[in-house]
């Protein structure tokens, strides 16, 4: 029996991103983080700093002085070096330069910058990365430019001097570098201590700013708030002061020759208040004094790399046929064709499980690790997923994605739920009924409700009736789950949110390299209006039922909800100890706060699955999907992590 609890939980949602400021501090140094760049250029500097690098304006001034100095041909290969959202690089394009590239590492950043260069329908090419570490090619550049007072963000010269380096190695002989940079003779003793200023009538922010013990670097600290919200930031940041004297011979520490200072630039700011580092800068370039790299005939040295997959010989409960069908062998024959043609790999398939074990131990000197996309789970049982990683930890092989551990905690939906609320990530309400619950069930949430396997994935048990608008449809959903699932496992009855529903990609390793994809949500406007607003069971095996026409499109969320998601995915990443890949399912409610459905380790890696239509929409093809997994991989394995 179930009956409705009257007194309901309803609780007020958790503001996104809110938090309290740590008040006065002595010595502002001490609170700056090595690495605070990782997380300080998102929606608030583009607030903060936007009476400059939002003016269209400022930029086409910047842009004309620079294209003065410089004198390039349209058809000049010109890379932009930390380019942000892209203001500069956009400006070049609307110029009429055709070969344009941006590099920055703020995934928020380069993502606005993508999004605006398809929307004006330009052809720049913006890409994700560490200036100190570039992936172009030697002797690519006639020209790099660093803009915006861009340099000097790391902690050590060494950092910079690295960046230079790359600078030079990717300019072509005699090619320039440009750099706009702050003063810092002139910063050094000219800088506001205090100051606070009205971004606009919702926001205000307050500066403090000292110079660091050794006089080197300008320390500030950013107070940001919201007229209804309070305090919504509170950072703490460096900027290291070159002088004309210290940035030449910096460049000559660096292989850089014919260096040229040219004018300055005074920034004409429309709020006319607080232009920090922005106030006075200048404009260097030099030459890259340097001959053509060898050509070498490349040489490419092919990876043996075993892919671990479920067994077509096998039954498979989960599939609607309980066997491998005519889809799942085109499926497998579409991951086989596309990895034929990475060139820098061979790979040989493992997928006979009665054999798995010794196959594996006998052929260990034949591969360089495994692939695991076994996610049915050894003998396509899914709550044996744990296992191919297990075996392969026994076996000291190295291998792609999540640990043994990792999927014991994504497979269980309440473990998954109580982590994310330890970490204060909100989560929809909802209770567990265990195997001995079945003859009096107190209904603690208001409906609608929806009903699910705690155990599980695939959305195995989970179809239009787990969606109940009463105890009728409660109770009927729940005898659906037990048939298939078994009795003696636990269920969730969840508040059902019907707002978007999210799913959030990442490729790579936080915090040190990763890509985040562009955030997709469900179009369900092909629904029949009577049928819930689900991607259940039908969506993902029955194509002719009218959930089989839903399709997945760019979310095109706030950009304070698009900043809170990523935030929260990598913390989960990290947390629960995803390696390579995952992606991460989130519905609104009704306020529009995102809160997190489950964590998927290891997730579908099929061609017309959601991380492919996620990598899709980032211009990645099928091919260069499995590639940066492999990739992301290889990049971890080198760092030291043996598995």
């Amino acid at each position: 029996m179930i009956t409705k609890n009257a007194k309901s939980k309803t609780g007020k949602p958790r503001s996104a991103g809110l938090l309290q400021s740590i008040g006065p501090v002595e010595n502002l140094e001490s609170y700056v983080k090595a690495d605070w760049w990782r997380e300080i250029f998102n929606a608030n500097y583009l607030r903060t700093d936007g009476d400059v690098v939002e003016d269209k304006a400022v930029t086409k001034t910047e842009i004309d002085l620079f294209l003065s100095v410089l004198s390039p041909s349209t058809e000049s290969v010109i890379l932009d070096l930390f380019c942000g959202q892209g203001r500069h690089s956009l400006e070049l394009a609307r110029c009429g330069f055709k070969n344009v590239f941006g590099l920055d590492r703020s995934h928020y950043l380069i993502n606005r910058a993508r999004s605006i260069n398809r929307k004006e329908g330009f052809n720049v090419t913006f890409k994700e990365g560490d200036a100190r570490k570039m992936s172009f090619l030697p002797d690519k550049f006639d020209y790099v430019l660093i803009a915006g007072n861009s340099f000097g963000y790391f902690e050590t010269i060494k950092d910079d001097i690295a960046i230079l380096r790359e600078a030079m190695r990717v300019l072509k002989p005699s090619g320039k570098l440009l750099v706009d940079i702050t003063d810092g003779c002139y910063m050094k003793n000219n800088f506001q201590p205090r100051s606070w200023e009205w971004i606009n009538k919702d926001y205000f922010v307050c500066r403090e700013r000292s110079l660091s013990a050794d006089g080197e670097r300008l320390i500030s600290r950013e107070v940001i708030s919201n007229v209804r919200k309070g305090v919504i930031a509170d950072q703490f940041y460096a900027e290291r002061l070159y002088t004309r004297e210290s940035l030449s011979d910096l460049l000559k520490r660096s292989g850089f020759a014919d260096i040229d200072f040219h004018a300055e630039l005074s920034t004409d700011s429309q709020r006319k208040q607080d232009l920090g580092m922005m106030e006075r800068r200048i404009v260097i370039t030099s030459v890259a004094m340097k001959k053509w790299a060898p050509v070498k005939k490349r040489q490419i040295v092919t990876k043996t790399i075993a892919i671990a997959m479920g067994d077509h010989r096998k039954l498979d409960r989960v599939k609607p046929s309980g066997s491998f069908d005519e889809d799942d062998f085109f499926t497998i024959n579409e991951l086989k064709r596309t990895l034929e043609g990475l060139k820098e790999y061979t790979f040989i398939y493992f997928n006979k499980h009665d054999t798995l074990i010794n196959d594996l131990s006998k052929n260990t000197n034949k591969f360089d690790f495994v692939f695991n996309l076994c996610d049915e789970g050894f003998n396509n049982d899914a709550t044996k997923e744990l296992h191919v990683p297990s075996l392969l930890e026994i076996l000291n092989i190295k291998y792609t994605g999540g640990t043994p551990q990792c999927l014991a905690y994504c497979y269980d939906k309440s473990l998954v739920r109580g982590i994310a609320k330890e970490m204060g990530i909100p989560i929809p309400r909802a209770f567990i009924l265990n195997p001995e619950d079945t003859n009096f069930i107190e209904l603690q949430i208001d409906f609608p409700v929806i009903v699910k396997p705690n155990f599980g994935d695939s959305s195995f048990g989970i179809n239009q009736y787990s969606v109940c608008n009463n105890l009728e449809g409660l109770e009927s959903a729940l005898l659906h789950v037990r048939r298939n699932v078994g009795y003696d496992k636990p269920i969730i009855v969840e508040e059902f949110l019907e707002g978007e529903d999210i799913s959030v990609g990442i490729i790579g390793n936080p915090p040190e390299s990763y890509l985040v994809l562009p955030i997709i949500k469900e179009d369900y406007s092909t629904l029949p209006p009577d049928l819930p607003k689900i991607c259940g069971y039908e969506a993902k095996w029955e194509p002719d039922s009218p959930y089989g026409k839903i399709d997945s499109v760019p979310a095109n969320l706030p950009e304070d909800t698009e900043r809170f998601l990523v935030a929260s995915c990598i913390k989960l990443f990290e947390r629960l100890e995803c390696r390579d890949y995952a992606r991460f399912d989130w519905r609104l409610d009704a306020n529009g706060t995102p809160r997190l459905l489950e964590a998927n380790p290891n997730p579908g890696w099929c061609w017309d699955g959601h991380l492919a239509k996620m990598a899709k929409f980032a211009g990645l093809s099928y091919a260069e999907m499995l590639e940066n997994i492999l990739r992301a991989s290889e990049e971890r394995f080198n760092k030291g992590d043996k598995k």
